[in-house]
């Protein structure tokens, strides 16, 4: 197993300054995030313009990761493919196959993105969305020689008083992803954390999908149960300060939540998991600057090396 980070959590500094960063800080490789240069996404970043990217750019962004002999373990893009609103999910399909484009011009086998929802639609009508984009996109991707990966969080922030925006956040719906398009070119970007505040049993949901898992993520979660009792398993729906404050769980950097990852990385191991661990920073507890960023990242790695190795 090899262990990055997604670079989005680093807003201040350059695509090189971060290889230089994770270089000198003992990460094997990066998540680089390929969000429009113009976006509203929370957590996002716009590392490599995928609009413009051409093949001056790709000599120079493959020169300075062999210089410092780190690699890119997925290009990252996640936002809403099945919007309500026509004109955004075609931008945002368009923006994704932009994507795909520029993985297969560095050589990258990995793209993550969330599937999404239709607001507007039951969720058997968007399983029918569902299939016809990803259908295209799937076979998109492996023409050129990618993978396209779904990552399993619900993105509550996207749907009415703290319910799914997306359509693949459990084992049930990737069954149902997997059925209608059964292609060994899709599968998951497997985060423990979002399962574990969904009640899913997060060891046996790796198990049970580890042919599906191309890719993990690392984000602990700290949960309280008498915050529980009071909201509900649907949130704080009164006075919320962020749409994602649902006031009984927030996310936290890998060893501050809840997660046994001593547990979790050793079900990797027994079961031959042989990708990366990337470490996806969420947590507003060390979000100030880029120095208190940058210390959540070290005592990550610190953190889940000790497993890892």
């Amino acid at each position: 197993m090899k262990l990055g980070f997604l670079t989005g959590c680093l807003q201040e500094s350059t695509l090189v300054e971060k290889i230089n960063w994770a270089k000198a800080n003992g990460f094997d490789c990066v998540e680089v995030s390929c969000w429009p240069k113009i976006n509203t996404r929370n957590y996002s970043g716009s590392d490599i313009d995928v609009k413009n990217l051409d093949e001056k750019g790709v000599k120079a962004i493959k020169e300075v990761f062999k210089k410092n002999d780190l690699f890119i373990s997925s290009l990252a893009y996640y936002d809403n493919n099945l919007h309500r609103d026509i004109d955004v999910r075609r931008k945002n399909i368009e923006h994704l196959k932009k994507v795909i484009d520029a993985a297969q011009m560095l050589e990258v086998e990995l793209v993550g993105t969330f599937v999404g929802r239709n607001l507007d639609m039951t969720i058997e009508e968007n399983f029918d969305l569902y299939e016809e984009v990803f259908t295209e996109l799937v076979e998109y991707s492996k023409n050129r020689n990618v993978k396209l990966m779904i990552e399993n969080c619900p993105m509550p922030e996207w749907q009415m008083d703290g319910g799914a925006g997306t359509i693949s956040y459990s084992p049930e719906l990737w069954n149902e992803m997997f059925k209608r398009i059964p292609n060994e070119s899709l599968g998951l970007n497997f985060d423990p954390s979002h399962l574990t505040w969904l009640q899913i049993d997060y060891i046996k949901a790796f198990i049970d999908y580890k042919d599906k898992i191309f890719h993990v993520h690392a984000k602990d979660i700290e949960f309280s149960k008498e915050m529980l009792s009071r909201y509900s398993i649907f949130g704080k729906q009164l006075n919320k300060k962020t749409p994602i404050d649902l006031g009984w769980w927030k996310a936290k950097i890998p060893g501050k939540g809840q997660i046994d990852w001593d547990k979790f990385i050793n079900t990797l191991k027994e079961n031959n998991y042989k990708g990366v661990v990337s470490i996806e920073h969420e947590d507003e507890d060390y979000a100030n600057d880029e120095s208190i960023i940058k210390e959540g990242l070290v005592y990550s790695s610190k953190h889940l090396r000790k497993f890892m190795d």
